[in-house]
Protein backbone atom coordinates (compact mmCIF):
# COMPACT_ATOMS: atom_id res chain seq x y z
CA UNK A 1 0.00 0.00 0.00
CA UNK A 2 2.81 2.40 0.87
CA UNK A 3 4.41 1.68 -2.49
CA UNK A 4 1.15 2.45 -4.28
CA UNK A 5 0.73 5.71 -2.37
CA UNK A 6 4.32 6.65 -3.15
CA UNK A 7 3.80 5.96 -6.84
CA UNK A 8 0.61 8.06 -6.86
CA UNK A 9 2.39 10.95 -5.15
CA UNK A 10 5.24 10.74 -7.63
CA UNK A 11 2.82 10.79 -10.55
CA UNK A 12 1.00 13.81 -9.08
CA UNK A 13 4.31 15.66 -8.70
CA UNK A 14 5.24 14.91 -12.30
CA UNK A 15 1.89 16.30 -13.49
CA UNK A 16 2.39 19.39 -11.35
CA UNK A 17 5.91 19.98 -12.69
CA UNK A 18 4.71 19.45 -16.25
CA UNK A 19 1.96 22.05 -15.77
CA UNK A 20 4.36 24.53 -14.19
CA UNK A 21 6.81 24.02 -17.04
CA UNK A 22 4.09 24.74 -19.62
CA UNK A 23 3.14 28.03 -17.97
CA UNK A 24 6.75 29.08 -17.66
CA UNK A 25 7.42 28.39 -21.35
CA UNK A 26 4.39 30.42 -22.30
CA UNK A 27 5.58 33.28 -20.13
CA UNK A 28 9.10 33.21 -21.54
CA UNK A 29 7.84 33.23 -25.13
CA UNK A 30 5.53 36.18 -24.45
CA UNK A 31 1.78 36.54 -24.80
CA UNK A 32 0.13 34.83 -27.75
CA UNK A 33 -0.69 37.20 -30.60
CA UNK A 34 -4.17 38.70 -30.41
CA UNK A 35 -6.59 37.40 -33.00
CA UNK A 36 -8.74 40.18 -34.44
CA UNK A 37 -11.95 39.06 -36.17
CA UNK A 38 -13.31 41.51 -38.73
CA UNK A 39 -17.08 41.35 -39.32
CA UNK A 40 -18.04 42.05 -42.94
CA UNK A 41 -20.84 41.86 -45.45
CA UNK A 42 -19.32 39.40 -47.92
CA UNK A 43 -21.43 40.79 -50.77
CA UNK A 44 -20.48 44.46 -50.60
CA UNK A 45 -18.00 45.30 -53.37
CA UNK A 46 -15.69 47.15 -53.55
CA UNK A 47 -15.37 47.29 -49.74
CA UNK A 48 -15.78 43.61 -48.87
CA UNK A 49 -16.54 40.59 -51.03
CA UNK A 50 -15.30 37.16 -52.07
CA UNK A 51 -12.73 37.34 -54.85
CA UNK A 52 -12.33 35.01 -57.83
CA UNK A 53 -9.89 32.95 -55.75
CA UNK A 54 -12.56 32.30 -53.12
CA UNK A 55 -10.85 34.52 -50.53
CA UNK A 56 -12.29 37.57 -48.80
CA UNK A 57 -11.03 40.81 -50.30
CA UNK A 58 -12.01 44.44 -50.90
CA UNK A 59 -10.78 47.82 -49.74
CA UNK A 60 -11.93 47.48 -46.12
CA UNK A 61 -10.59 43.93 -45.88
CA UNK A 62 -7.18 44.90 -47.22
CA UNK A 63 -6.92 47.91 -44.90
CA UNK A 64 -7.93 45.87 -41.85
CA UNK A 65 -5.46 43.12 -42.72
CA UNK A 66 -2.63 45.64 -43.13
CA UNK A 67 -3.58 47.32 -39.82
CA UNK A 68 -3.49 43.96 -38.03
CA UNK A 69 -0.09 43.17 -39.53
CA UNK A 70 1.16 46.53 -38.24
CA UNK A 71 -0.13 45.70 -34.74
CA UNK A 72 1.21 42.14 -34.78
CA UNK A 73 -2.31 40.71 -34.56
CA UNK A 74 -3.63 37.63 -36.28
CA UNK A 75 -6.31 38.52 -38.81
CA UNK A 76 -9.57 36.68 -39.45
CA UNK A 77 -12.74 37.52 -41.35
CA UNK A 78 -16.29 36.65 -40.32
CA UNK A 79 -19.20 37.09 -42.72
CA UNK A 80 -22.10 38.61 -40.78
CA UNK A 81 -25.81 38.64 -41.55
CA UNK A 82 -26.06 42.38 -42.19
CA UNK A 83 -29.48 42.71 -40.57
CA UNK A 84 -28.08 41.00 -37.44
CA UNK A 85 -24.59 42.50 -37.51
CA UNK A 86 -24.78 44.25 -34.13
CA UNK A 87 -26.31 41.19 -32.46
CA UNK A 88 -23.41 39.12 -33.77
CA UNK A 89 -20.94 41.77 -32.64
CA UNK A 90 -22.43 41.70 -29.12
CA UNK A 91 -22.25 37.89 -29.17
CA UNK A 92 -18.49 38.22 -29.83
CA UNK A 93 -18.67 36.40 -33.14
CA UNK A 94 -16.51 39.24 -34.42
CA UNK A 95 -14.54 42.12 -32.88
CA UNK A 96 -15.89 44.85 -35.12
CA UNK A 97 -18.22 45.54 -38.01
CA UNK A 98 -16.14 47.08 -40.78
CA UNK A 99 -17.75 46.85 -44.17
CA UNK A 100 -18.96 50.11 -45.65
CA UNK A 101 -21.01 50.60 -42.49
CA UNK A 102 -22.87 53.90 -42.17
CA UNK A 103 -22.40 55.71 -38.87
CA UNK A 104 -25.81 56.10 -37.25
CA UNK A 105 -26.69 58.12 -34.15
CA UNK A 106 -28.75 55.14 -32.96
CA UNK A 107 -25.56 53.06 -32.71
CA UNK A 108 -23.85 55.70 -30.60
CA UNK A 109 -26.90 56.01 -28.34
CA UNK A 110 -26.89 52.23 -27.89
CA UNK A 111 -23.32 52.46 -26.56
CA UNK A 112 -21.32 51.10 -29.50
CA UNK A 113 -17.83 52.53 -29.90
CA UNK A 114 -17.62 54.08 -33.38
CA UNK A 115 -14.40 55.00 -35.13
CA UNK A 116 -13.81 58.30 -36.87
CA UNK A 117 -15.38 58.32 -40.36
CA UNK A 118 -13.27 57.28 -43.33
CA UNK A 119 -15.64 57.55 -46.32
CA UNK A 120 -18.32 59.93 -47.63
CA UNK A 121 -21.31 58.14 -49.13
CA UNK A 122 -24.68 58.87 -50.73
CA UNK A 123 -27.70 56.73 -51.56
CA UNK A 124 -28.78 56.36 -55.19
CA UNK A 125 -31.32 54.51 -57.29
CA UNK A 126 -30.42 51.88 -59.87
CA UNK A 127 -32.99 51.17 -62.59
CA UNK A 128 -33.21 49.39 -65.90
CA UNK A 129 -31.42 51.26 -68.68
CA UNK A 130 -34.60 51.38 -70.78
CA UNK A 131 -37.08 51.76 -67.94
CA UNK A 132 -37.86 55.41 -68.63
CA UNK A 133 -37.32 56.20 -64.93
CA UNK A 134 -35.31 59.43 -64.71
CA UNK A 135 -35.75 60.49 -61.07
CA UNK A 136 -37.22 59.39 -57.75
CA UNK A 137 -40.47 61.13 -58.72
CA UNK A 138 -40.96 58.51 -61.43
CA UNK A 139 -41.14 55.74 -58.81
CA UNK A 140 -44.73 56.52 -57.85
CA UNK A 141 -46.65 53.26 -58.09
CA UNK A 142 -43.41 51.29 -58.63
CA UNK A 143 -41.75 48.51 -56.64
CA UNK A 144 -38.38 49.28 -55.05
CA UNK A 145 -35.86 46.91 -53.39
CA UNK A 146 -33.48 47.71 -50.52
CA UNK A 147 -31.17 45.60 -48.37
CA UNK A 148 -32.29 44.75 -44.83
CA UNK A 149 -30.43 46.46 -42.02
CA UNK A 150 -28.87 49.15 -44.20
CA UNK A 151 -28.91 52.91 -43.82
CA UNK A 152 -30.92 52.94 -47.05
CA UNK A 153 -33.72 51.02 -45.39
CA UNK A 154 -33.56 53.36 -42.38
CA UNK A 155 -33.62 56.41 -44.64
CA UNK A 156 -36.70 55.20 -46.51
CA UNK A 157 -38.50 54.47 -43.25
CA UNK A 158 -37.57 57.80 -41.69
CA UNK A 159 -36.32 60.90 -43.55
CA UNK A 160 -37.53 59.66 -46.96
CA UNK A 161 -40.77 58.08 -45.75
CA UNK A 162 -42.76 60.49 -47.96
CA UNK A 163 -40.93 59.09 -50.99
CA UNK A 164 -41.51 55.50 -49.81
CA UNK A 165 -45.21 56.20 -49.45
CA UNK A 166 -45.40 56.81 -53.20
CA UNK A 167 -44.07 53.32 -53.97
CA UNK A 168 -46.40 50.47 -54.77
CA UNK A 169 -44.20 48.30 -52.55
CA UNK A 170 -40.83 48.34 -50.77
CA UNK A 171 -39.19 44.92 -51.03
CA UNK A 172 -36.42 44.05 -48.54
CA UNK A 173 -33.69 41.55 -49.40
CA UNK A 174 -30.90 40.16 -47.21
CA UNK A 175 -28.18 41.20 -49.67
CA UNK A 176 -27.54 43.78 -52.37
CA UNK A 177 -26.95 41.00 -54.88
CA UNK A 178 -30.48 39.72 -54.33
CA UNK A 179 -31.80 43.25 -54.81
CA UNK A 180 -30.03 43.49 -58.16
CA UNK A 181 -31.16 39.98 -59.14
CA UNK A 182 -34.75 41.07 -58.50
CA UNK A 183 -34.18 44.17 -60.65
CA UNK A 184 -32.64 42.25 -63.53
CA UNK A 185 -35.48 39.73 -63.34
CA UNK A 186 -38.01 42.59 -63.56
CA UNK A 187 -39.47 41.68 -60.16
CA UNK A 188 -38.76 45.24 -58.96
CA UNK A 189 -38.43 48.55 -60.77
CA UNK A 190 -35.49 50.04 -58.85
CA UNK A 191 -32.89 49.34 -56.16
CA UNK A 192 -32.09 51.87 -53.44
CA UNK A 193 -28.41 51.37 -52.70
CA UNK A 194 -25.09 52.93 -51.64
CA UNK A 195 -23.40 54.74 -54.52
CA UNK A 196 -20.07 52.83 -54.52
CA UNK A 197 -21.88 49.48 -54.61
CA UNK A 198 -24.12 50.70 -57.40
CA UNK A 199 -21.17 51.97 -59.41
CA UNK A 200 -19.23 48.73 -58.93
CA UNK A 201 -22.17 46.54 -59.94
CA UNK A 202 -23.37 48.62 -62.88
CA UNK A 203 -19.87 49.14 -64.35
CA UNK A 204 -20.05 46.04 -66.57
CA UNK A 205 -23.84 46.10 -67.02
CA UNK A 206 -24.29 49.61 -68.43
CA UNK A 207 -26.32 48.23 -71.33
CA UNK A 208 -28.88 46.84 -68.88
CA UNK A 209 -28.74 49.05 -65.79
CA UNK A 210 -28.18 52.71 -65.01
CA UNK A 211 -27.73 54.90 -61.94
CA UNK A 212 -30.12 57.83 -61.60
CA UNK A 213 -28.15 61.06 -61.16
CA UNK A 214 -29.83 62.01 -57.89
CA UNK A 215 -28.21 61.81 -54.45
CA UNK A 216 -30.76 60.87 -51.80
CA UNK A 217 -28.88 60.99 -48.52
CA UNK A 218 -25.39 62.00 -47.40
CA UNK A 219 -23.66 59.82 -44.81
CA UNK A 220 -20.28 58.58 -43.59
CA UNK A 221 -18.78 55.13 -43.14
CA UNK A 222 -17.05 54.05 -39.92
CA UNK A 223 -16.16 50.98 -37.86
CA UNK A 224 -18.33 49.69 -35.00
CA UNK A 225 -16.86 48.10 -31.86
CA UNK A 226 -18.60 46.75 -28.77
CA UNK A 227 -19.42 48.96 -25.81
CA UNK A 228 -16.23 49.34 -23.76
CA UNK A 229 -13.84 48.52 -26.62
CA UNK A 230 -12.38 52.02 -26.85
CA UNK A 231 -8.84 50.64 -26.54
CA UNK A 232 -9.27 48.32 -29.52
CA UNK A 233 -10.82 51.13 -31.53
CA UNK A 234 -7.89 53.44 -30.75
CA UNK A 235 -5.38 50.72 -31.66
CA UNK A 236 -7.02 50.17 -35.06
CA UNK A 237 -7.31 53.91 -35.71
CA UNK A 238 -3.64 54.35 -34.83
CA UNK A 239 -2.61 51.54 -37.16
CA UNK A 240 -4.70 52.98 -40.00
CA UNK A 241 -3.12 56.40 -39.42
CA UNK A 242 0.31 54.81 -39.84
CA UNK A 243 -0.86 53.22 -43.10
CA UNK A 244 -1.92 56.66 -44.33
CA UNK A 245 1.39 58.25 -43.32
CA UNK A 246 3.46 55.47 -44.93
CA UNK A 247 1.56 55.63 -48.21
CA UNK A 248 0.30 52.06 -47.87
CA UNK A 249 -3.28 53.31 -47.50
CA UNK A 250 -3.11 55.17 -50.83
CA UNK A 251 -1.43 52.15 -52.44
CA UNK A 252 -4.35 49.90 -51.45
CA UNK A 253 -6.92 52.56 -52.39
CA UNK A 254 -5.44 52.79 -55.90
CA UNK A 255 -6.79 49.27 -56.54
CA UNK A 256 -10.29 50.63 -56.05
CA UNK A 257 -10.45 53.82 -58.18
CA UNK A 258 -14.25 54.15 -57.89
CA UNK A 259 -14.00 55.09 -54.20
CA UNK A 260 -10.72 57.04 -54.00
CA UNK A 261 -12.27 60.50 -54.34
CA UNK A 262 -14.55 59.92 -51.34
CA UNK A 263 -11.97 58.48 -48.95
CA UNK A 264 -11.70 61.06 -46.19
CA UNK A 265 -8.09 60.35 -45.20
CA UNK A 266 -6.92 60.92 -48.77
CA UNK A 267 -9.02 64.01 -49.41
CA UNK A 268 -8.90 66.00 -46.18
CA UNK A 269 -7.55 69.09 -47.95
CA UNK A 270 -10.36 69.17 -50.52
Amino acid sequence: MKKIIALLLAAAMLICFAGCGSKETSSESGDAAKTFVMGIDAEYPPFSYIGDDGEYTGFDVEICKAACESLGWKFEVFGVNWDQKLVQLDAKECDCVWSGMTILDSMKKAGYVISEPYYYNTQVLVVGANSGIKSSKDLAGKTVAVQLGTSGETLLNEDLSDLKDTFKELVTCDSFLKCFTELEGNAVDAVFVDYPVAKSYVSDKSDKLTIINEELGAEEYGIAFRNGDEETCKAIEGAVKKLVESGKYAEIAAKYPDIVDNLIFLNEDK
